[in-house]
């Protein structure tokens, strides 16, 4: 454990979390800037974020959900276990689309299914 300014300790879950959050932004392709943007927070913020130097309140961690397009639940269930299910982040991605959105999203599936079907004749 590290001291933080204020007294705090810096627990290694705090980066763990962080270096999650990090692997999470990436896999969308979002710089900390645009996720910030995205989020309502600053950049300083996604920093000490990803750098685990701080505990985000809440708000905070709902706000960045929001930029993520993940559910809360998602978030944290990934970071216990380690992995980002890719499953659960559609789900979450889906579930925040309109039903025409949706709608153009199966209809794009099923050209795609067609297209693998005949490829494998």
């Amino acid at each position: 454990m590290s001291e933080e300014p204020g007294g705090r300790r810096r627990t290694g879950g705090d980066r763990r979390f962080g270096r999650h959050v990090r692997s999470c932004r990436r896999a969308r392709g979002l710089t900390q800037e645009v996720l910030a943007g995205l989020c309502d927070l600053s950049a300083d913020t996604i920093r000490r974020l990803e750098q685990g130097s701080f505990s985000p309140s809440l708000d905070t961690l709902r706000k960045l959900c929001h930029g993520l397009q993940l559910r809360l639940s998602t978030l944290f269930e990934s970071f216990e276990l380690g992995d980002r299910p890719g499953s659960r982040e559609l789900a979450d991605a889906v579930a925040r689309m309109t039903p025409e959105e949706q709608q153009a999203l199966l209809q794009f599936v099923a050209v795609l299914h067609r297209r693998v079907d005949e490829d494998q004749d």
